[in-house]
């Protein structure tokens, strides 16, 4: 109820005229695409039907050919490779999907995933030790290693090799890997730099693929596990990674791995989205490295019988619930101290608990930065006394480059404009609390310190037609860059039947009714029960997406509420 409306920049007439007429939309649909930067019929063609003859050629990317031509060297000298990756998914699904497609090519080939608690993110010691120990001559790491300097030094002492498949921002200084890609170094020309870390590894199988002579419906057999990662990893839903994520659920949806399969609730199975992804199946494959060691999820992913499957998605499962109360704990006593703290001029949030379990930080910065709405750093307790916290930002604010500022004071960090994790030592909390404090005051706009929420078009009840639900599915998957169109229709009333949901009732389910023009639709409001009298008493304006609720196996559309003003 306090967020800012903002309604989206209005295209040129002239644009949304050639859609309507060259493209056959309606004016909604043709602002919409319009607003996305799709104003021609030839762009059109290109978004609403995404083709993989439009993928880039992963030669493109820096070091590339370097990279194939040692692994096809360790092919052909049946040397032992080790696939290497984060314990997160994007990290476990680009294990998962090298691990099978070398394990497919004969390759002497295992996978290393680094212990959340006893090595913490990235190339480990440990894991090169372990690397020598297995005379394994090279290792693939994906979703790691951009800033692995130390690292990759240790190993080449050890007469390991290093291929690194990133997507993170690189420090000034590149590892002395064999071969780096990366689509963000800046001496890389590849003309998307917004892939996840598994999409890095896909090019690379792409690469191998063309190499080896194989045909590239191999690598394609890959896309639900780019998908996941895609959809989990929160990278933009726009250009390359909007084909692979389209293929990806038509994969998802019709003929997924057996672990993916199994991780579908019965309900959703065919009806998966990017959505559906992050909060139904991102969940559970990030428990097992949360909780206990995420081997466990690439298990998963890999697994070929059924039985076994369940037995892994069991494990899982109790691992995810274990998660969500260790979550809902340490989230209420992270508010509590904030509320005992009564400091509401900071434009940061800074929280330390020793005791706080390391794998659920990341969820309890996300939840404690839509609470209060500020860029939010939260520590726990380490290894060897040092301290490691995950960050959240907000809407627009880069929180990499506050961190940047207090580089001095860290041992290791890493992330994105959104999200980022790091570690330093204990003595130095004071001095980040004031260092960050100051950088996220100096840059911070007083726009982005107040949510908003962006209005793509007003319309009217009497738009939403079959023709026009269908039509709206083509602008599918939505995400970062594409995200799920809102749209305003003022002037609603309730029209009875209307329920709270939730133990605490705090959802809400009503019939809304558009006098203008004499149409109702249902519409949920999750969070929004404590308004069930207003909604009985007062007509309102409505900020709302369109969405395909699937229930016993039938779908329905109904409106969710995203926010509303009354008329009082």
């Amino acid at each position: 109820m306090t967020n800012r409306w903002i309604m989206l920049p209005r295209p040129s007439e002239e644009s949304i005229s050639v859609l309507m007429e060259q493209v056959n939309l309606p004016r909604p649909l043709a602002i919409l695409l319009a607003q996305r930067g799709v104003d021609d019929f030839e762009k059109a063609r290109a978004f609403l039907r995404p083709s993989l003859d439009n993928l880039y050629d992963p030669f493109l990317m820096k070091d590339m050919d370097k990279a194939v031509d040692r692994i096809i060297q360790a092919l052909e000298m049946e040397e032992s490779i080790l696939v290497y990756g984060d314990y997160d998914v994007d990290g476990t699904t680009s294990v998962a999907m090298m691990y099978h497609f070398l394990k497919s090519l004969n390759a002497k080939v295992s996978f290393y995933i680094p212990d959340r608690y006893t090595e913490g993110y990235g190339i480990s010691t440990q894991g090169i030790d372990h690397a020598a120990e297995n005379d394994i001559s090279l290792i693939i790491a994906l979703d790691c290693g951009v800033k692995a300097i130390d690292q990759t030094k240790y190993a080449a002492e050890l007469g390991i090799d290093f291929v690194i498949c990133d997507h993170h921002m690189p420090g000034e200084q590149l590892p002395p890997a064999v071969a780096i890609l990366d689509p963000k170094r800046e001496d890389c020309d590849y003309p998307y730099d917004g892939l996840s870390g598994c999409g890095v590894g896909f090019k690379l199988i792409q690469a191998l693929c063309t190499e080896l002579g194989i045909d590239q419906e191999r690598a394609m057999e890959y896309l639900d596990l780019v998908c996941v990662s895609t959809a989990a990893d929160i990278v933009p839903i726009n250009d390359e990674n909007r084909i692979l994520a389209y293929y990806g659920l038509e994969i998802i949806n019709s003929n997924p791995r057996l672990g993916i399969q199994l991780m579908i609730p019965e309900e959703n199975k065919g009806y998966i989205n990017i959505s559906r992804i992050v909060f139904s199946i991102a969940p559970k494959i990030n428990a097992a490295g949360r909780i206990q060691h995420a081997h466990d999820a690439v298990n998963l992913l890999l697994v070929e019988n059924k039985l076994t499957g369940r037995q892994f998605l069991s494990d899982i499962n109790q691992l995810n619930t274990q998660r969500k109360n260790i979550d809902s704990e340490i989230t209420k006593s992270a508010l509590t101290q904030l509320q005992q703290a009564q400091d509401d001029s900071s434009y940061s949030t800074v929280v330390y608990d020793p005791s706080w379990h390391k794998g659920v930080i990341g969820i309890v910065a996300s939840r404690l930065t839509e609470f209060y709405y500020r860029p939010t750093v939260v520590f726990t307790k380490g290894e060897n006394g040092t301290l490691v916290a995950s960050v959240r930002s907000v809407k627009d604010f880069d929180v990499y480059e506050a961190l940047c500022e207090c580089e001095e004071l860290l041992d290791k960090f890493g992330g994105h404009m959104y999200a980022a994790g790091l570690s330093m030592p204990e003595r130095n909390l004071p001095n980040f609390r004031r260092k960050f404090e100051n950088s996220v005051r100096n840059r911070i706009t007083e726009s982005q310190r107040i949510p908003s929420i962006e209005i793509d078009t007003e319309i009217d009840f009497d738009v939403i037609t079959p023709r026009f639900l269908k039509l709206l599915k083509l602008l599918e998957p939505f995400g970062p860059c594409n995200l799920t169109p809102h749209f305003l229709t003022k002037n609603l009333q309730n029209y009875g039947g209307e329920r709270t949901m939730g133990k605490q009732h705090e959802h809400i389910r009503l019939n809304l009714f558009c006098p203008k023009t004499r149409k109702t639709f249902t519409a949920v409001g999750f969070g929004f029960g404590q308004y069930l009298r207003d909604f009985q008493k007062y007509t309102f304006d409505l900020v709302y997406v369109i969405e395909e609720n699937i229930w016993q196996g039938k779908s329905h559309t109904q409106l969710q509420i995203r926010d509303v003003r009354f008329h009082k």
